[in-house]
């Protein structure tokens, strides 16, 4: 199965003093171009000032779903202990609805403590964290397949990470997108062991589409060699600034 270069924008809810900001780096991202917006899921800054401005991911994610008709949209990804695997469900299969069918449901073990810590969440350790959300996929799939309505399509599943043992049986056995958070040679090494793990449970590597940060028009080339086809430029508040996300389309509109 062969996957078509997308470029994605991650528009990092933070350090907009306002929500408009967002809606209108949105707006021009879709005007761009863009094959997917997304954002993330933490309560802080993960840099600039660690007390400033943030939003909310999942109620954001309904917003953008109303304003765009085109790109999809998701999260880079989730924080799985943030919610109830079932309302997560239930969360994403509302906001595929209002999207018409447009939702990718990003999700991840997290990783950021103070989100945890300041919210009232038990962080945990890297093993208890990866334990609940192998419990947590399970139960998420379990619940999309009761929903009533049905999601409008068969919701892909991106996970982020590159644990070898644990991540990426996790993205062999229930993911549509693996994104990677590694450079070439990882990549590399890592599709291998994601080959293994997916003969184990019968899946065909080849059906899940790797996804990474945008390398650069000089690199981007040697990632797809490696397998990458899906690239996402990531942007923060108050400027959203989208010189390097037009940069990207640009490539892929040449190829």
């Amino acid at each position: 199965m062969s996957h078509p270069i997308r470029i994605g924008v991650q528009l990092q809810p933070q350090h907009a003093p306002n929500y408009g900001l967002i809606r209108d780096a949105v707006r021009r991202a879709e005007d761009l171009g863009v094959d997917i917006v997304f954002n993330w899921d933490h309560f802080y800054p993960l840099y600039g000032d660690p007390e400033g401005a943030h939003f909310e991911c999942w109620t954001m994610l309904g917003a953008i779903a109303e304003q765009t008709e085109r790109v999809q949209l998701g999260a880079l990804v989730t924080g799985g202990g943030y919610r109830n695997p079932d309302l997560l469900a239930d969360m994403a299969r509302t906001v595929d609805h209002v999207s018409d069918g447009r939702l990718i449901l990003g999700i991840g073990a997290g990783w950021f403590q103070k989100d945890y810590d300041q919210y009232g969440y038990d962080f945990g350790t890297p093993g208890s964290r990866l334990a609940l959300l192998k419990d947590y996929l399970a139960r998420i799939t379990d619940r999309l397949a009761k929903l009533n309505p049905q999601p409008v399509r068969d919701i892909p599943i991106l996970i982020g990470g590159g644990g070898e043992k644990k991540t990426l049986r996790l993205v062999a056995q229930y993911a549509s997108i693996w994104h990677s958070f590694a450079d070439l040679d990882a990549l590399k090494s890592k599709s291998g062991i994601l080959a293994a793990h997916c003969a184990e449970v019968g899946t065909d590597p080849a059906a899940i589409e790797k996804s990474v940060a945008w390398p650069g028009v000089e690199a981007a080339p040697d990632f797809v060699a490696a397998g990458a086809t899906l690239f996402t430029v990531g942007t923060g508040g108050p400027d959203y600034d989208l010189t390097k996300v037009a940069e990207a389309v640009h490539w892929r509109d040449s190829l």
